[in-house]
């Protein structure tokens, strides 16, 4: 994990190391569109005092399944993949966290370990805080409570959508479509133009999606030609999200 102990073994075989960064929650202009970010000054305060703020590289490791849940990160910029990881060594992906997520928020008040492994798929903006710190600072501010609550709910809803869309969607098509919708809105912050950067390879977005490499290639060709997105490089915009939504 991001800590100021751990910090060489997260950066372990990568060329970068982490890099303290001085931004803080209260000068960030997207806090007010985040479920968790969205304090009091007091409070914003406060969650500055106890967490460490780190650039990280993409490919760093915030934590792996089954370690022990010694802190939990707040994501300020972009973009985390959390998969788990099979005995026979089969990795599914089962989100992407953006901005605003709290990576380690469930197990941390559980006190059970980690059950997913957080890997940057890009360079990525975090505030790194100790397990007992932040549980502390729940127990001192009962809006900041309440916060973590409908964040772990949103996280439950997510993982149910996740289940229903691999079981019920009746087609391949529609359970990408939904995916890229799930991942522009979350990205957009709240910005008209639903626009994202595709970290993924089309093979890591087929373990999503539920399907195959070669499909997804084919499904993304299709949504662009008929201008339901448009792609250009790594960067996808999704020019008509009510008719992506009637596909998934």
């Amino acid at each position: 994990m991001v800590g100021t102990a751990g910090l060489a073994g997260v950066a372990m075989g990568l060329e970068r190391q982490p890099r303290r960064a001085s931004s803080s929650c209260a000068s960030c202009e997207y806090r007010s569109l985040r479920m968790f970010c969205n304090l009091s000054p007091e409070q914003l305060y406060d969650l500055d005092s106890i967490g460490v703020q780190w650039r990280l590289p993409k490919g760093a490791i915030f934590f792996q399944e089954e370690d022990p849940s010694d802190h939990v990160a707040v994501l300020c910029d972009g973009q985390v993949k959390l998969s788990c990881t099979s005995a026979e060594g089969k990795t599914l992906i089962l989100k992407i966290a953006g901005p605003g997520d709290v990576l380690g928020l469930g197990a941390a008040i559980a006190g059970s370990p980690y059950e997913v492994t957080a890997e940057a798929i890009q360079p990525t903006l975090v505030k790194n805080i100790r397990r007992d710190d932040f549980i502390a600072f729940l127990e001192r501010h009962g809006e900041a409570s309440m916060h973590a609550t409908r964040s772990l709910s949103d996280e439950y809803k997510a993982a149910f959508d996740e289940a229903r869309r691999l079981a019920l969607s009746p087609s391949a098509a529609g359970r990408l479509a939904s995916v890229l919708l799930q991942w522009g809105r979350s990205a957009c912050c709240g910005k008209p133009e639903i626009k994202f950067t595709m970290a993924l390879t089309h093979e890591e977005l087929a373990s999503l999606a539920g399907t195959s490499r070669e499909t997804v290639t084919r499904v993304l060709s299709r949504l662009q030609r008929e201008n339901l997105i448009h792609i250009h490089g790594t960067s996808i915009t999704i020019l008509a999200p009510e008719k992506l939504a009637q596909l998934s």
